[in-house]
């Protein structure tokens, strides 16, 4: 009976170590232990103001679905709210700037808001960061799912094996990125990050077409999703340190435009050229209407500053397009007075 005993407590004490081994990370944002950051929480400083889009397809294995279509580029830009967002699909990618560079801080630096509407079924996203927009670097992530048994278009997984992969939250609340773990990678300047890319995972254990983690394990999430919101559902990135004493790098031919987010009717927003241009700047409401033609012509290089004044018709969301002869661009401006 001894023996016997001994047998059962060996046996409960590999089954208790092999379960702790694969439930090592955070668990979801409703846990005690959560890493999860709340889309309101203070130390979220600032929001992304530029964003760029590569669709992908609504099923990689069936790419005559074409590619998904929800959302677009300025779905991403401003607070998250878990409502308006835009579709990656895929393989899709979406790259994000910001007014101001995220900088290495005191734990967490930024945080990447997807729109689950669980805390189990995740579609989940590789991050990589920039310092110059050029060359990227992708955060070593882990998925200790099992990659056996293929998870369903709306399976679950548990949050508890992922770590350093976007989307391990629920709607609103973001998951957290530490730039000090990417120090001493030579090309990048963690002080001084002024792009974060953001890479649907496809979550096929298929070979032909699976994504894999840091330690080449296969990242198993529901899949496929073939439909016009495939993949993962990019809402926002929050920027929890920036560097105010550094200036994003322009390109010649580019503009950048700061302004706060929430905006004001009060508030201003600082337009930055490096060339004269001929630029035309519209503002739209949420449903396309062209509320105010605010400048159209030339525009001198250097800092300009536009007060919207009694242009913002209420509370709500606005797009402010600026389009030169080379290049167009949208922002999202969130009116909260």
């Amino acid at each position: 009976m001894l023996a016997l005993l001994k047998k059962v407590l060996i046996a409960l004490t590999c089954i208790f170590s092999l379960t702790e081994s694969m439930a090592q990370f955070a668990p979801p944002a409703s846990q005690p232990g959560t890493t999860a950051i709340h889309k309101d929480s203070s130390i979220i400083v600032s929001w992304a103001t530029q964003c760029s889009i590569v669709r992908g397809w609504q099923d990689i294995s069936n790419q005559g679905l074409g590619v998904c279509t929800i959302g677009d580029s300025t779905s991403a830009l401003g607070m998250a709210d878990g409502l308006d967002v835009v579709s990656l699909g895929d393989g899709g990618m979406a790259t994000l700037t910001f007014a101001n560079p995220i900088m290495n801080g005191s734990g967490w630096d930024f945080a990447v808001f997807e729109n689950s509407f669980s805390e189990t079924f995740l579609e989940l996203a590789l991050v990589e960061v920039s310092s110059d927009g050029i060359n990227f670097f992708r955060f070593p992530s882990v998925s200790l799912t099992q990659d056996t048994i293929q998870v369903a278009s709306f399976g679950s997984i548990d949050a508890t094996q992922i770590d350093n992969l976007a989307g391990k939250y629920s709607a609103t609340y973001g998951t957290p990125f530490d730039l000090n773990i990417m120090t001493g990678i030579t090309g990048l300047d963690v002080n001084h990050i002024t792009h974060v890319r953001i890479i649907d995972v496809v979550g096929s254990i298929n070979e032909l077409y699976a994504t894999y983690d840091s330690q080449l394990q296969k990242i198993n999430d529901p899949w496929p999703t073939p439909f016009p919101s495939s993949g993962f559902d990019l809402d926002a990135v929050g920027v929890i340190h920036q560097n105010t004493t550094s200036q994003i790098d322009i390109d010649e031919n580019y503009f950048t435009l700061s302004y706060p987010n929430p905006f004001s009717k009060n508030n201003v927003f600082k337009l930055t050229l490096t060339k004269t241009e001929d630029l035309s700047i519209t503002l739209f409401d949420l449903s396309g209407k062209l509320i105010k033609q605010i400048s159209d012509g030339k525009i001198t290089s250097g800092e300009h500053y536009f007060n919207l004044g009694n242009s913002l018709i209420g509370n709500g969301i606005y797009f402010l397009k600026l389009s030169s002869n080379e290049h167009t661009e949208t922002f999202k401006l969130i009116v909260n007075d």
